[in-house]
């Protein structure tokens, strides 16, 4: 269908009503999760340029308000989404085939041992403040991302590893220096997490890419942040002066849109109303309940992968509970993740088979040790002596089988998830609480085992080191506890040089996890969004983020 008219963003409220009192809208020829019409642009497939249309915004409602622009912090969604469209990087990962290809790097140069990597710049690269792409800003942002900064509140990346120095060889040559192999650091430089940003911005301290300063951080991309509403809306405008896509996109020049507004909508039913009723033209997080009913509007439907770690709970096994490896292996046995995903979510979330998505680089198939047992879990909790009471739950000397979990807002369908899984475990004799994300002690509780044994989290990114970001006890450390056989094993999967080596060591760290009972995995984890017929070349990057470069509307 062709769009008339550009509608201004509406705010909160005014969506909230327009959603209630207007009726379903917006028909169109359907396309099934995943994939798009063939207009349209998904994971680096371009449209014909003859068909696009340029100017217009696009109302965008997002999830949940961003919490910094700080680009090594662009693992949470909102960030994410946000730094890839106004920041350019290095190098650049094609979505769909995982090649790494010139970016602002015209070209590098990486020594036998991965512990030296150079780069040629891009020529007449500039920021939206108008100061030009140099080798010294490229050196400041990974001496920043590499070396973290403590007194400014600068956290070092979790995708970098081994850093030692940056050295400018020359205006456009840069390059990077580290203290024992480093293999991932060729595909971290294509992440959102090493976005480029300009000399002035990376002068700040943390709180200059907090929220209420978005319009001040500087990157080269293809869009800027005009307006900021803290916690409700952005707008992002493009720049007309852009022409530095990667050399392989058939879009050069600038974005075809005019600009933006990303809308905050927490309320699931107002965000996906809006779409239904073409009160806005693209929603993230629509979420598996609700897919049927954008479908059946004739709306699209998006669902790219993570591709990292799988959506699982982290076992915290410092706790007393959980120390004894017998409890810990019969919470595994007694999950059923695949009444999880049949239940709850859509085919769009695969039943996990491994601590790594199916898609996920060095992926191993683990599914055999996962699988549902009730009949072994109970054994196990008999064996490590936990009876069961009246009331089917379990004791020990007095001491009741309760543990705790914490429901995640940034995960679909949190509580629904843990209150199935709270079912399950219950079958075999183990009560488990939720705590619920909007309680006031639940930042300090997830940091906590004794508060919280369960942390239920994720995290998406295409290169073998995303198990280490998760897992080390020097990064996320979902299992807030430092074993040091795991680090050891960890450290190899970022520190070997061989390709092969680190498949070998990637595959010991994922069998190490689940031989230990560390985690329970639940599903692999997309991104779903639904948009309207007449949104075009909607993107991704590699770990679903939404680019908006080459998507237009149909006027």
């Amino acid at each position: 269908m062709s769009r008339s008219a550009f509608r201004p963003a509406a705010g909160l409220a005014s969506l909230a009503v327009a959603v209630m009192l207007a009726g379903c809208g917006s028909s169109g020829s359907g396309v099934q999760s995943g994939a798009t019409d063939s207009g349209d642009t998904a994971a680096g497939s371009e449209p014909a340029a003859g068909d696009v249309q340029t100017g217009g915004e696009l109302l965008y409602l997002e999830y949940q308000p961003f919490t910094t622009l700080y680009p090594p912090q662009s693992g949470f969604y909102p960030n994410g989404g946000l730094i890839a469209n106004i920041t350019d990087r290095l190098v650049y990962q094609d979505p769909v085939s995982l090649e790494l290809e010139p970016w602002l790097a015209t070209d590098w140069t990486v020594n036998e041992e991965a512990t030296e990597y150079t780069f040629n710049l891009r020529d007449g690269v500039t920021f939206s403040d108008g100061t030009p792409l140099t080798a010294d800003v490229v050196a400041k942002n990974f001496d920043l991302y590499g070396l973290g900064d403590p007194v400014r509140g600068f956290p070092v990346s979790e995708q970098i590893n081994n850093y030692v120095s940056s050295t400018v060889v020359d205006d456009d040559t840069v390059t990077f220096t580290f203290s024992a192999p480093s293999p991932g650091f060729l595909q971290a430089t294509s992440a959102n997490g090493a976005g480029i940003l300009s000399e002035a911005t990376l002068d700040g301290n943390a709180d200059f890419f907090a929220p209420g300063n978005a319009t001040e951080v500087i990157g080269t991309g293809p869009f800027v942040i005009a307006e900021e509403t803290v916690g409700t809306e952005l707008l992002l405008t493009a720049r007309e002066d852009y022409d530095w896509a990667p050399p392989s996109s058939e879009h050069q020049g600038r974005a075809y849109l005019d600009g933006v507004r990303f809308t905050v909508t927490p309320e699931d039913a107002v965000r996906v109303g809006a779409l239904t009723s073409g009160q806005a033209d693209l929603v993230r997080y629509v979420q598996a309940y609700d897919e049927q009913q954008v479908e059946d509007a004739g709306l699209q439907l998006f669902a790219p992968q993570t591709q990292g770690v799988n959506n699982s709970l982290s076992l915290r096994f410092t706790h007393p509970i959980l120390s004894d490896i017998r409890v810990r292996q019969a919470l595994v046995a007694g999950v059923d993740a695949n009444e999880v995903v049949q239940t709850i979510f859509t085919e769009n979330y695969p039943a996990a088979t491994g601590v790594l998505s199916q898609t996920a680089l060095g992926y191993t198939d683990q599914s055999e040790a996962l699988a549902y047992d009730p009949e072994r879990a109970a054994a196990l909790l008999d064996e490590a002596g936990w009876v069961p009471g009246s009331d089917g739950i379990r004791a020990k000397d007095g001491e009741r089988l309760v543990l705790v979990a914490s429901e995640a807002k940034p995960q679909p369908l949190s509580k629904d998830t843990l209150t199935l899984v709270a079912q399950q475990l219950a079958e075999i004799g183990v009560e488990l609480k939720i705590l619920a994300s909007d309680s006031g002690t639940f930042a300090e509780a997830i940091i906590d085992p004794e508060q919280v044994q369960l942390y239920h989290s994720m995290v998406g990114r295409t290169d073998l080191d995303v198990i280490k970001s998760q897992y080390h006890s020097a990064n996320r450390n979902t299992l807030l506890s430092t074993d040091a056989e795991l680090d050891r094993l960890l450290e190899a999967v970022s520190s070997t040089a061989d390709p092969d080596a680190r498949l070998e060591a990637t595959k010991a760290a994922q069998d190490y996890l689940v031989e230990q009972a560390y985690v329970i995995p639940l599903f692999e984890e997309p991104q779903v969004y639904g948009a309207q017929s007449y949104v075009h070349g909607f993107g991704w990057d590699t770990i679903a983020r939404p680019v908006f470069y080459s998507t237009w509307i149909e006027q």
